[in-house]
């Protein structure tokens, strides 16, 4: 609970104590800026005509000494990420929670899978919410002021670590909104009760609790979901020649490109926004701007000032081309976005259902393409076990519609992606273009290694479709429009294996000359 301790006002109403709400959500994968203000927003929109219930939020970034005032002065539902929260908690004598009814923890699977596990347990002991005892400032207080705490989890997806999650901050714990029949329940002695409403469902368990492995995703019914199978070394080419037929398509067009790495957002954010071309042979022609729409870039290394600012600039554009990880994969709202583009591929199926849910919103309709590799196809298999099937894409007719040196192209059905002539000749440009460019030639270099190691962390039954020893590097490094393959290795770190080895060679010398001598 949180109240105000400044004299009264004249003409100023007296807050008086009320109780305290807190949602506790998972800093958004890194972005951390957007989402808090954009729930507080939300809340100031629900709450305007209850001026009694005060909103507010903390979170990292942001001034500690203002949100300390905030804290001071009173607030009723307070959002929050997890590491500000327990900073505020530990540090903050001005915030005081006696009253306190309420803890959501929002995404608590991504909480835990980002590693804020023992700040989520450190939080619980400091409120005195953990089953095995409280440690707080003043455990009984809510008892006493005739309060009786609910914590609440939020979860897509039940693991694990949830479970631990559940055991250590919930007594007596109610299931809604699963069905009875895709769910693993331990069995105990206690009943499992149900109110036989398929929607409101609920269900008491007292164990652990699994989801199926096999249960199907439930996916808007208005949102087409297709596949484009691509050779490694023209994935760059088609990705932009995918990019242009859209945005050629329709004036109005909103998309998101999800890639696995930050360094990856980074290069083809540079290479989008600058990349020049002419569709003549002749050299003297003017180059103009490949893709021409407003190009954002979202991902965890960028300020938390410039990731507010794109989030507010893509929410508000009518047509524009948003670049990111998976920060923006879950709880955000983009409205009117028309597809979404998985250029690298998702590590789990759960994070592509994550991935779509940006689009196909409120009944609109939307578009969702999968890049896929030819030795990645099996991971349509992983997608059909939960329900979700892709159409191919018909890629070789989006690029038959390309017009090259100022002709059409007349192009055999049987021609090879990689052997397209339209894909062969924006694969010139592109290359000539990164060459010419030493900043986004390095920035390719960084985003090659970075896409390789990020490849190589594939986890799981995934580790058998997304091999690194099944990729030619070669062919990736061309996929970065590089021409030579970088080293992997930086150079720094070569020469210092190099000194250590060398250094260990001396050692090993010196150590066999002191046996011989004794000898």
């Amino acid at each position: 609970m949180c109240w105000s301790a400044r004299p009264r006002e004249p003409g100023r109403r007296l807050r008086t104590w009320r109780p305290l709400f807190i949602i506790c959500r998972n800093a958004i994968l890194g972005l951390n800026g957007p989402t808090e203000p954009l729930v507080y927003e939300i809340l100031q929109k629900l709450l305007h005509r209850f001026h009694w219930i005060v909103p507010g939020y903390i979170m990292g970034g942001e001034n500690r000494s203002k949100e300390k005032a905030r804290l001071r002065k009173g607030i009723s539902i307070l959002v929050a990420t997890p590491g500000r929260l327990l900073d505020h908690l530990k540090n903050t004598s001005s915030f005081v929670r006696m009253n306190l009814q309420w803890i959501v923890f929002d995404e608590a699977d991504r909480i835990l899978e980002l590693g804020f596990g023992k700040e989520i347990e450190e939080i619980l002991n400091i409120l005195g919410s953990r089953q095995n005892g409280s440690i707080g400032e003043k455990p009984g207080a809510s008892r006493d002021a005739g309060f009786h705490r609910q914590n609440l989890l939020l979860s897509a997806t039940l693991n694990e670590k949830v479970n631990h999650l559940a055991n250590i901050s919930l007594q007596d714990p109610v299931l809604i909104g699963l069905d009875e029949k895709k769910l693993q329940l331990d069995p105990s002695p206690q009943k499992v009760g149900s109110s036989g409403s398929d929607i409101d469902e609920e269900l008491e368990f007292p164990g652990k609790i699994e989801m199926s492995l096999t249960s199907n995703y439930n996916l808007p019914s208005q949102l087409v979901q297709r596949y484009v199978k691509v050779p490694c070394g023209s994935r760059l080419a088609v990705l932009l020649s995918i990019l242009k037929h859209l945005f050629e398509r329709e004036a109005s067009h909103k998309i998101v490109v999800f890639f696995s790495t930050c360094d990856a957002v980074d290069f083809h954010y540079t290479l989008i926004s600058e990349f020049l071309w002419s569709l003549c042979s002749q050299e003297k022609e003017v180059k103009s701007k490949f893709l021409r729409c407003k190009t954002f870039r979202l991902h965890g290394n960028m300020k938390q000032e410039d990731r507010r600012i794109t989030f507010q600039s893509f929410k508000t554009e009518k047509s524009a081309l948003l670049v990111s990880t998976d920060v923006a994969a879950r709880g955000l709202d983009f409205p009117k976005v028309k597809c979404i583009i998985q250029y690298d591929s998702p590590g789990e199926a759960t994070e592509y259902v994550h991935r779509v849910g940006r689009t196909a919103r409120l009944d609109e309709r939307g578009e969702a393409l999968l890049f896929l590799q030819p030795a990645e196809m099996d991971y349509l298999q992983d997608l059909e076990k939960h329900g979700v099937s892709l159409a191919e894409y018909p890629i070789l007719k989006v690029l038959d519609g390309f017009p090259l040196y100022g002709q059409k192209l007349h192009v055999k059905n049987f021609v090879s992606l990689d052997l397209h002539p339209w894909v062969l000749a924006l694969q010139r440009g592109l290359e000539l273009f990164i060459l010419a460019e030493a900043r986004i030639h390095m920035l390719a270099k960084n985003a090659y290694c970075s896409w390789v190691r990020s490849y190589a962390a594939h986890r799981g039954e995934l580790k058998r479709i997304f091999m690194v020893k099944k990729l030619h590097l070669g062919h990736v490094a061309k996929s970065f429009a590089l021409k030579e393959q970088p080293s992997l290795v930086g150079q720094s770190f070569q020469k210092q294996a190099k000194k250590r080895k060398r250094d260990q060679r001396l050692k090993g010398l010196s150590k066999k000359r002191k046996v011989s001598r004794k000898k």
